[in-house]
């Protein structure tokens, strides 16, 4: 038999359905890691404005703490305001608020800028190691004061595929990595407000 007379070596009804099947997986792989990838680094530059603009609020005066003015925030109130800023991407929950699991703020007043850490406070010496979180506090200055603000949050890697290249925290157990950690900092000196 002629192969190009047969009706058999001319039927190609499912030719395309099973090269879409086949494909289909890796590609849809590929345009949610790009989304994913994405999303985690508009995350990243949410989290930076939020730092940014809490921060410019603590420098003149707007937010001050154990002065007695009515511009006197607590702990509550300044998590409270930092995650109305990245409301649009982060959602926190009044017991993420209370008690922070993913989201974590530094708010500190140093004498000096010197003193102001430069380095990821980690758990232990691997570069992926987890947050070490007990210096953590919130005790900014008053006016003229040295001060740092520092966010970490926790975002969460979805994708198998982007999650071992994007992932700054490595569970030490061995388990797969799950997050990507947002990390924003400013640190700035106080005006000299009244």
């Amino acid at each position: 038999m002629n192969p190009g007379s047969g009706s058999f070596w001319r039927a190609e009804d499912g030719a395309a359905a099973i090269e879409f099947a086949i494909l289909a997986i890796p590609y849809f792989l590929i345009v949610f890691a790009i989304i994913e990838t994405f999303v985690a680094f508009a995350a990243e530059q949410l989290v930076s404005n939020a730092v940014e603009n809490v921060s410019r609020d603590l420098r003149t005066g707007r937010i001050t703490y154990g002065l007695n003015r009515t511009t006197d925030q607590d702990v509550t109130a300044f998590r409270t305001r930092f995650c109305d800023e990245v409301s649009i991407l982060i959602q926190c929950s009044a017991a993420e608020i209370a008690t922070p699991s993913q989201l974590y703020l530094d708010v500190r007043s140093f004498s000096s800028f010197a003193d102001i850490p430069k380095t990821i406070p980690r758990a232990s010496a691997d570069t992926y190691a987890d947050l070490d979180t007990t210096s953590f506090a919130y005790a900014p200055g008053g006016a003229k004061s040295i001060n740092m603000v520092r966010a970490y949050y926790r975002w969460q890697v979805i994708t198998d595929l982007v999650r071992p290249y994007i992932t700054t925290i490595r569970p030490s157990d061995g388990s797969l990595p799950r997050d990507f950690l947002i990390i924003a900092t400013s640190a700035f000196q106080n005006e000299d407000y009244p």
